[in-house]
């Protein structure tokens, strides 16, 4: 087994709060977190986005709605790398602001980087939450495999999760990866609920279809029926068989639904998002001890993390079940609040929008957008090698501060990731103990059955995501007035036409 090689891996997330970016602005501050300890760019860039866009566009979906969005953060992720590639050659190329005057304009790369260091390998979104997968050599990921569920209203998307899997490949060496982008239940008193979602991605995200796996079980179980109803013997003996083969099939069946899980024993996982996890469970008052970024203060935000839901919660098993964290060392991620009343303040040649802000007086700051992963295991040993986990600055256009993962993933074999004979055999027969071998490693037992209906019910509420967006859309929107007086407009003329015939 060979572990020495690692695969250059930066995850990002970010509550884009349905507005479009202005490209040179979040690109200036991908730039500084791709100089991060490092002097090379990663080999992989994934993009967790919530909100990417209006709720109407989010539900309908396809290119017309969602490729303005998309393109700009795929604009973003090459305007960085190239002014990186450019400052680590010496040349004098920077990010210029002046090539946009607005967030609807596209700038171009340095003049001397025109190709893209980063293609876009897939973007893909259920309603307000989407995905992106960035690679330097495009030829190096395969077999790429895409899940997604809703967990909002009526299983509907504006609150949801979105995963890719795919295969490593390079030199010889390969390794499996799974992505999942998620945004969890909001407000302060939500913390059952955002741990009844994190439920609902493990028991429906899944990379296939688990009716269609369980459709061939039931297939290859009647034709060895058939096979064997004929035998003859001792019906005590034949009864003990037929609970055997029974048991053999139910644990070739809960193989088959951990492989289509997002606990995928053989691939590394990485979760991240907009997770909403606060420090409290009801808004502040006036009177409440309220964090600051005052280092010397005795209510500086540092001062607070202790009361963090999510790593209470994770430790005591109750969400993002086996997964592990990198030290929080940056301020709260939310709710930041804009002087809308001071301009950008870039000037030519340097994008980095200094802007005023301030913590929301009505929210606990809390650090509710997060990236975790499931660190290696142990019949592995040793740790993931993590360069860096950090917010970026705060961008005029949200209430959310982007997070960044800068983290070295071992290429470690898929079979190799995959538990040992010995340890299922163990964890298999102390199935009935809570201290079991299988209890603290999701890779092992899956803390929660898969849902054999996942996809059947995803249909169905994409059908309900398309009829509401539609309906937002042509009663919300100016596009959507424009469209429904033409059709009145042309409704009332064919009817004026058909009286006068």
């Amino acid at each position: 087994m060979k572990t020495g090689s690692a695969l250059d891996l930066l995850v990002l997330s970010f509550n884009c709060a349905a507005t479009l970016i202005d490209v040179p602005v979040f690109a200036g501050h991908l730039r500084n977190a791709l100089a991060r300890n490092a002097s090379e760019l990663p080999e992989v860039v994934v993009l967790s986005l919530q909100e990417i866009a209006p709720l109407s566009y989010a539900f309908i979906g396809g290119d017309y709605f969602l490729k303005p969005y998309v393109d700009r953060f795929e604009q973003a992720v090459n305007l960085a790398a190239s002014t990186h590639l450019s400052n680590e050659r010496g040349s004098d190329d920077v990010l210029d602001s002046s090539s946009s005057s607005s967030p609807n304009a596209l700038p171009s790369p340095p003049s001397n980087r025109t190709d893209k260091p980063f293609t876009l390998i897939r973007s893909l979104n259920v309603g307000y939450t989407a995905i992106m997968l960035f690679a330097q050599d495009a030829t190096r990921l395969k077999d790429i495999q895409e899940a997604e569920v809703g967990f909002g209203a009526a299983e509907m998307g504006n609150k949801g999760a979105v995963g890719l899997r795919a295969l490593y490949e390079v030199d010889g060496e390969s390794t499996e990866l799974t992505f999942v982008a998620t945004h969890l239940a909001a407000m302060e008193w939500n913390l059952p609920r955002r741990n009844a979602n994190w439920g609902a991605i493990m028991r429906g995200l899944t990379f296939e279809n688990p009716e269609e796996v369980l459709s061939q079980m039931r297939r290859d179980a009647e034709s060895r029926g058939e096979s064997t109803s004929s035998e003859e013997g001792d019906a005590s003996e034949h009864s003990r068989l037929l609970r055997e083969e029974q048991h053999q099939q139910d644990l070739r069946l809960q193989r088959q639904f951990h492989d289509l899980s997002v606990f995928k024993p053989s691939s590394h996982l990485f979760v991240a998002g907009d997770l909403n996890y606060r420090i409290s469970t009801t808004s502040p008052t006036p009177k409440s001890a309220f964090p600051n970024m005052t280092p010397a203060s005795e209510n500086h935000y540092t001062h607070f993390l202790h009361l963090d839901q999510l790593t209470r919660e994770r430790l005591a098993g109750r969400t993002l079940h086996g997964l592990s964290e990198h030290e929080i060392n940056f301020p709260p991620t939310y709710k930041y609040v804009v002087d809308s009343k001071t301009r950008p303040s870039r000037e030519a040649g340097n994008p980095i929008d200094e802007v005023k802000w301030e913590f929301a007086p009505h929210r606990y700051p809390g650090w509710t957008d997060r990236i975790l992963f499931l660190e290696l295991p142990s019949w592995i040993g040793g740790n993931m090698n993590v360069r860096a986990y950090d917010a970026l600055p705060v961008i005029r256009t949200s209430d959310h501060r982007p997070v960044f993962l800068r983290v070295d993933v071992p290429l470690v074999a898929p079979a190799d990731l995959a538990p040992p004979a010995a340890v299922l055999e163990s964890a298999s027969a102390e199935s009935g103990s809570p201290g079991g071998a299988g209890a603290w490693d999701p890779r092992v037992r899956l803390p929660v059955e898969i849902d054999p209906e996942a996809w059947e019910r995803r249909v169905a509420a994409r059908r309900r995501e398309i009829a509401a967006g539609w309906t937002m859309f042509l009663w919300s929107t100016r596009q959507g007035a424009y469209i429904l007086s033409t059709v009145l407009v042309a409704s009332v003329g064919g009817y004026w036409l058909y009286r006068s015939a």
